[in-house]
């Protein structure tokens, strides 16, 4: 990996050097800056003598001899960066010998599995924030001597290193606090040596895991072999993750059993249940794109000659353990709906809930003023029909009544004898 070039952090200067390219600059001619996180990215190359041993090498790309393959891991770092970013990360370290095509076959969102060059790529990378837990990112380019992989963060068991003493593989003792707060050791018989003390922390850690780092690792003796390796890893990490996220429902649970409504006032605060919903989803975003790549990656490599039909077996393995996978997620998935059931409605944002400002607390008072209220306003509707009635009907009436007395005028005054005045008659 070439040393990181010197950035310079201001707009001024990021300026000058877009002026100073011309217009009939060609695109070859541009240069090509290092993203800022180019250092946080982790490189390891291997070479395999196809006989069950390995040896690291430089990062050189070059042509193995006879019967060795190498392979070329790249693990992009779990930041929140566009996904251009993390492209021109590639390009800096992966060309050449590999192209544009190659680079952008090997970083966009998605499931792929095709031929790209002569060489065999899939993927299957989904899409979320990068530091997320529940988004996954992997993808090869396997040639017949090479295969280059890219993985968003660390793959458990994916790499190799020489074999040291596991922990697995040792008496273990656990440390406990006693009343007065003194740690004591409990296992083995108690003396230095007979044990190791295994902390609550590495043992939850250890429980998430359905493998062990250094069990059930062996060396691959071909490309097909490291192939099956690579999507195996992935599987165990898909399935990690799924364990963990059990363990956390577990914990919720028995939080729920002994809290009261505090705790399930906070839990709907932080939107709890909606995040899990979420993550699930995303766990079954990358189950779908293995669905959907991996029966292609065995029907393609089935008519590779040097892809052996052992390693064919394994990815029919492979696929049905992720089948099964999905089910698990599935019920997992139901599991939460269930338990977010207990919760009723979610009053969340609605006034007077004291969720949003506990100092709130005439809540009950006001929702029943404001019910009355209403109820008063749909009386008054379903009575102001009789009641309009009855006024129209008085005021008609008076009207009558009015139109009568003014007519009985008028005809008295038509009926009555004219009195005669001096001699004159008043017409």
């Amino acid at each position: 990996m070439h040393p990181d070039r010197e950035e310079t952090g201001r707009n001024g200067e990021a300026e000058e050097m877009d002026e100073g390219l011309k217009e009939d600059t060609s695109l070859g001619d541009i240069p090509l800056y290092r993203p800022r996180f180019s250092g946080m990215v982790r490189q390891k190359a291997y070479i395999f003598d196809g006989k069950g041993k390995y040896y690291n090498k430089d990062w050189d790309f070059a042509e193995p001899k006879e019967n060795e393959f190498c392979w070329y891991h790249v693990e992009l770092p779990k930041i929140n960066q566009k996904l251009p970013l993390f492209a021109q990360c590639l390009i800096d370290i992966l060309c050449p010998p590999l192209k544009l095509q190659d680079i952008l076959s090997l970083v966009s969102n998605g499931p792929f599995c095709s031929h790209v060059d002569g060489a065999l790529v899939f993927r299957v990378n989904s899409s979320g924030p990068p530091t997320s837990n529940y988004t996954f990112r992997l993808a090869a380019r396997v040639t017949e001597n090479s295969v280059i992989t890219v993985s968003l963060g660390r793959v458990p068991r994916l790499g190799f290193s020489p074999m040291s003493e596991s922990l697995l593989s040792q008496i273990p003792a656990v440390e406990t606090c006693s009343i007065g707060g003194t740690p004591s050791h409990h296992g083995g018989d108690g003396n230095e040596g007979s044990g190791i003390v295994i902390r609550e922390h590495v043992l939850e850690f250890l429980l998430t895991m359905n493998h062990s780092e250094e069990a059930d690792n062996p060396v691959p003796e071909s490309v097909s072999n490291l192939v099956v390796h690579i999507i195996d890893t992935h599987l165990d990490h898909l399935q990690d993750i799924t364990t963990k996220f059990e363990m956390e429902l577990d914990s919720v649970e028995l939080e729920l059993d002994k809290g009261g409504f505090a705790l399930k006032k906070q839990m709907l605060d932080d939107r709890r249940f909606p995040k899990m919903h979420l993550n699930l989803q995303r766990i079954l975003q990358v189950i779908a794109h293995g669905e959907q790549v991996f029966p292609r990656v065995k029907e393609k490599c089935s008519s590779k000659k040097w892809f052996s039909s052992e390693d064919i077996n394994s990815l029919d393995e492979l696929i049905g353990r992720l089948r099964r996978l999905k089910e698990n997620v599935g019920f997992i998935s139901n599991r939460v709906t269930a338990i977010q059931a207990v919760f009723g409605m979610n009053v969340g944002g609605v006034p007077w809930t004291e969720q949003k400002n506990p100092e709130v607390k005439a809540g009950f008072r006001n929702v029943m003023f404001v019910c009355v209220g209403v109820l008063v306003l749909v009386l008054l509707c379903f009575l102001f029909p009789a009641l309009y009635s009855r006024i129209a009907a008085w005021r008609r009436t008076i009207a009558l009544k009015r139109s009568w007395s003014l007519n009985r005028k008028s005809y008295l005054k038509r009926t009555l004898p004219v009195k005669e005045r001096d001699s004159y008659i008043r017409l």
